[in-house]
């Protein structure tokens, strides 16, 4: 017996249909993506009755989102895992809302050493540190060649209105000294990791040393900001000021990384007779030794009773890190040298 092409397809769908049931090209859980009426309608979805008895498919038109919004096994490890997680839970009871994302991206939950649960999110338990405080401050790079005597001088020159601007403010001025200090590492990192895939060539761990120099600075910002607070001509002068320092350090570092890190490593050696200035002034209690933020506490591990005093000489000592690593890479470079030739001092601290 002949069929026809259009009878015997539609035949064949109701086979398939009865042989299938119900949940034919369906998830267990569409029905949970939709609300009010659009409930009524995905049920529509699977106990549409049939001409002849058997069931039948469907087809609705719905938001794509609410279709869209788990499969089966994915609800099958949802329901297999816990609801909440414990921060979750916390921020729950505080009264706010979590943050909500299709993708499954989920925070991991870090604790210290003890097993109690770590507070930051801005860093690790890993990224920690105790200080050397045993390094060289006195240590100076005698500017010989042009390139040398420019650096010094232009780091010279700038010293001279940030003194007369922050006078003895001291914390202030160390604020103001961070949002400067922390992007030269920024803005080599970038140049050499730009460099890197231009070249299809490895950096010698400089790229990773440069950003956590930037990192490090960064913290130091982050740290003061506890203790003072900038006025509002202070924070509009960092936006001035970061500008500016932003593209001439970038342009100097394409034209010349050499005299870009000579720069930098006497910016240090400023810095630390900046921090210096301050531990005077704690020292003579012009001013007050407060307790040492527990971010800094946290960060550079220090123990419990630490002061504000305690944190002024971990910073120096950074600096003076930070100082010997950028007179080394000019040093590198000055001897007909690239960076990658020399191993970066990673975790030099």
């Amino acid at each position: 017996m002949m069929i026809g092409r259009h009878h015997g397809s539609k035949l064949a769908g109701a086979a398939l249909s009865a042989a299938l049931g119900q949940r034919t090209f369906a998830t267990a859980s569409v029905a949970r993506g939709f609300t009010g009426e659009a409930t009524a309608g995905a049920k529509f979805l699977y106990s549409s009755p049939a001409r002849g008895g058997a069931a039948a498919t469907t087809w609705l038109r719905a938001p794509a989102i609410g279709m869209r919004c788990e499969s089966t096994l994915a609800l099958g490890e949802k329901e297999a895992r816990p609801q909440q997680q414990p921060a979750e839970d916390k921020r729950a009871a505080a009264g706010e809302k979590a943050i909500a994302s299709y993708w499954g991206v989920e925070p991991s939950k870090v604790t210290k050493g003890d097993g109690t649960e770590w507070r930051w999110t801005c860093f690790r338990p890993s990224e920690t540190y105790k200080a050397d405080l045993s390094i060289d401050l006195k240590k100076h790079h005698a500017p010989l060649t042009f390139l040398d005597k420019l650096a010094f001088w232009t780091v010279k020159a700038l010293r001279y209105p940030t003194d007369i601007f922050f006078q003895r403010r001291y914390g202030c001025r160390a604020m103001m000294l961070e949002t400067v200090a922390a992007v030269p590492g920024m803005v080599g990192g970038l140049l050499l990791h730009c460099k890197s895939l231009r070249r299809f060539e490895h950096s010698g761990g400089w790229i990773k040393a440069l950003l956590e120099e930037a990192e490090n600075e960064r913290m130091h910002l982050m740290t003061f900001m506890e203790v003072s607070q900038p006025r509002w001509y202070e924070r509009a002068l960092v936006f001035t000021v970061q500008g500016v320092f932003f593209n001439a350090y970038f342009l100097g570092y394409l034209i010349s990384p050499k005299f870009a890190h000579r720069v930098v490593g006497y910016l240090e050696e400023e810095a630390i007779h900046s921090y210096t200035e301050f531990l005077k002034e704690l020292d003579d209690g012009n001013i007050e030794n407060v307790p040492a933020p527990a971010i800094a506490v946290d960060y550079w591990q220090l123990p419990q009773g630490s002061t504000l005093r305690d944190v002024v000489l971990v910073v120096r000592a950074d600096e003076a890190h930070h100082r010997d690593v950028n007179h080394f890479a000019s040093d590198i470079h000055y001897q007909g040298r690239e960076l990658k030739e020399a191993p970066a001092p990673l975790g030099y601290h």
